[in-house]
């Protein structure tokens, strides 16, 4: 058989990953749409490899694209193994819940899909498939977003339960898409040679396409796409010019780029009432928050004092900031909220791996640019390769996006096969590639055939062993889902036996612990059975919340669950449980020391203890951390009740009632208290004239 069937298979193959990431999903599943994007990364990927190595067995001949580029993205991949391999916990810095975009399985799949995209993607005729498959997939998220706006329980498909939810994960990464397909249209219709037709197709699909940015009025959307249409503009006005006035005549002025260029500005430029017109006449709010630049170069600045050369490893952005936080942050309605990402996805990527791999990183967008800008200057000069300029420019776009937003999984890989298709077209078109024939060669013969067969073995574990986690997650949303104890137990554990993590070790926690209150809040006396039952719920809930400890020790979610088992069942009676809780409280606060309400549940713990004083510390340092904080206030005023203060009971719970004055709870609850003082003050008074 000719092997460059298998060479179409392997093209066929990666071709399909690149076009179908952003419309691919699992409809009418519990499966997240991002999630569903890793499944057709891993199987698509694997399948590419496999072929692509079949291939190579056939003709015994391996060519690859000589870049710099290329080496750079491997070193990457090498710091973040590096810093796996250093980090506390290496099996979150791995795989994480479910293959986590900043795990290092997901960066090495990423670079994997940039080298795949460089060796395969060698031909412009190639690179316009991929390009022309784009624009299909384009027009598909186009239409189905904009009618989804406006019928979203009918096109919900089981799984967008919102009206800002898509495709794409972030409501803003569906506004940076949309400017990516407005800047793809723009460079096909300024300077590839089509059809009438499908120029006028581009042209309504740009008009569509500007209108969902503007549906979603992500700022930075406008930046991009106006600096990008306008360097074209100059670019092709500038081109006119330089022709004969014969040749002017014939070359229409680019219209389009211009348009582009004015309603980019306009958007920019205008106030909220102009950008924001549009959402609210379709009631969409945007509610998307995330750290500043400055608190997540807090975070990177936290982490590399602590472990500067490899950080705390892959994939814990969300730890550090728990850890690192400002405090000011304390002062907003998002003091409680723990950010899983930075400002954006890059300087996350970069803020818990350490010096080696931000070197790497910032090496890697130096050959970047510098390789992109030589090759688009040279095309732009002979008037040729317009595939190199547009994928070039198309993944500067991705890459800038990725760096100062948290872009998700789809922007992040287009950028990385957009510039592995850059790469591959380059060096076909200079003949920098390395060409290996190993047939004739006994020792090239040896090496290669047992790398390819490496490769190939590889691929196939690596893909079963991601299939078998993935299968784990449609049990894992059963057990949330689930309306019965015993539904949500037995799915939980089936999510256990195929993949062992944290968050679902806190979830079959947490289970058990509603068995054990169900027992506990039965109102007629136990039977010798349900008091076995309970002492069963109560170990496996503790064996549960103990696992998550153990799995990640620096999530400060997994203490905080323990904590909380503990003071639960402390309530039961149960022998030093309020002492554990304590513990397990404290072991959260170190993790997350800004953080009040954890200095609120030991002063809760502490105070069902019978530790007044300790109590009353704990309480106050919650306040410190918070001055607003009515539930520490509410606590200080219990505190001082039991103690017989009733008068500095009644000033806490003053103080609480003027931060919320129309809260019924507490205006009841401080009536109460002056009614006690003002009955505590006659008594006394009385017994003074007596």
């Amino acid at each position: 058989m000719n092997s460059n069937i298998f060479d179409k298979f392997s093209f066929v193959s990666l071709c399909l990953v690149v076009v179908l990431l952003p419309v691919f999903c699992l409809p009418f599943t519990s499966v997240p749409v991002e999630i569903s994007k890793g499944l057709l990364l891993v199987i698509g990927l694997a399948f590419s490899v496999i072929f692509w190595s079949i291939a190579r067995f056939m003709d015994g001949k391996i060519v690859l694209p000589k870049s710099w580029l290329l080496v750079s993205g491997g070193g990457i991949v090498l710091t973040f193994l590096l810093s796996t391999l250093f980090s506390g916990s290496s099996q979150v810095s791995l795989f994480g819940t479910m293959f986590d975009i900043g795990s290092f399985w997901f960066i090495f799949a990423s670079f994997i899909l940039m080298l795949m995209s460089a060796v395969i993607f060698r031909t412009p005729k190639q690179a316009k498939i991929a390009l022309f498959g784009i624009v299909l997939s384009s027009f598909i998220v186009l239409i189905f977003q904009s009618l989804f706006l406006f019928f979203p329980k009918f096109l919900s498909l089981g799984i967008l339960t919102t009206n800002t939810a898509n495709l794409f994960g972030s409501w803003n990464a569906l506004g940076l898409f949309a400017g990516f397909a407005t800047l793809l249209f723009l460079l096909i219709v300024e300077f590839f040679p089509i059809s009438k037709i499908e120029k006028i197709a581009l042209e309504v699909f740009t008009v569509l396409s500007i209108l969902l940015a503007v549906v979603v009025n992500f700022p930075l959307v406008w930046v991009l796409l106006g600096v990008s249409s306008l360097i074209i503009f100059v670019y092709k006005v500038s081109l006119s010019l330089q022709r004969s006035e014969e040749e002017r005549e014939k070359k229409n002025f680019p219209m389009v780029s211009f348009i582009v260029v004015m309603v980019s500005l306009l958007f920019f430029m205008s106030g909220p009432f102009i950008s924001s017109y549009i959402p609210e006449r379709l009631q969409i709010l945007n509610t998307e928050v995330s750290p500043s630049i400055g608190s997540t170069f807090s975070v990177t600045k936290g982490v590399l004092s602590k472990d500067p050369v490899f950080g705390v490893g892959p994939n814990r952005f969300g730890e550090m900031w728990s850890m690192y936080k400002p405090m000011a942050l304390n002062g907003t309605q998002f003091w409680d909220v723990s950010f899983d990402s930075g400002s954006g996805l890059i300087p996350t990527l970069m803020s818990t791996t350490g010096i080696l791999a931000i070197i790497a990183w910032i090496t890697f967008f130096i050959l970047f640019l510098f390789i992109g800008l030589k090759s688009v200057f040279s095309s732009i000069k002979n008037g040729e390769n317009w595939e190199i300029v547009a994928l070039f420019v198309l993944s500067l776009y991705l890459f800038i996006a990725s760096f100062f937003y948290s872009v998700g999984v789809v922007i992040l890989l287009l950028s990385l096969a957009f510039a592995g298709m850059f790469v591959g077209l380059v060096a076909s078109n200079t003949g920098k590639e390395l060409s290996i024939s190993f047939l004739n060669d006994h020792r090239k013969s040896f090496f290669s055939i047992l790398t390819l067969i490496v490769v190939l073995v590889f691929s196939v574990g690596v893909s079963f062993r991601y299939i078998e986690r993935f299968v784990s997650v449609t049990y894992f949303q059963k057990a949330v889902l689930s309306e019965t104890e015993g539904g949500a137990e037995n799915f939980i554990n089936k999510a256990l036996s195929l993949y062992s993590n944290d968050l679902y070790l806190r979830t079959y926690a947490q289970v058990y612990l509603i068995k054990l209150n169900t027992l506990a809040n039965k109102g007629s006396e136990l039977t010798e059975a349900e008091k076995a039952d309970l002492q069963t719920n109560l170990n496996q809930a503790v064996n549960g919340s103990k696992l998550a400890v153990s799995y990640d020790p620096l999530n400060y979610l997994n203490s905080q669950l323990l904590g909380s088992l503990y003071q639960t069942v402390g309530v039961l009676g149960v022998k030093d449980a309020y002492s554990n809780a304590l513990l397990a409280y404290q072991e959260a606060s170190r993790l997350n020391p800004l953080n009040p309400r954890l200095k609120l549940a030991m002063a809760s713990v502490s105070f069902a203890d019978k530790k007044i004083k300790e109590a009353k510390d704990y309480a106050k340092e919650a306040l410190s951390l918070k001055g607003d904080y009515i539930d520490a206030l509410i606590t200080l005023s219990q505190i001082a009740k039991s103690e017989g203060n009733n008068s500095e009971a009644l000033s806490y719970g003053q103080k609480a009632l003027s931060l919320s004055p129309k809260d019924k709870n507490l205006i009841q609850y401080v009536n109460t208290l002056s009614s006690s003082t003002s009955s505590s003050g006659s008594t006394s008074t009385e017994k003074t004239k007596k």
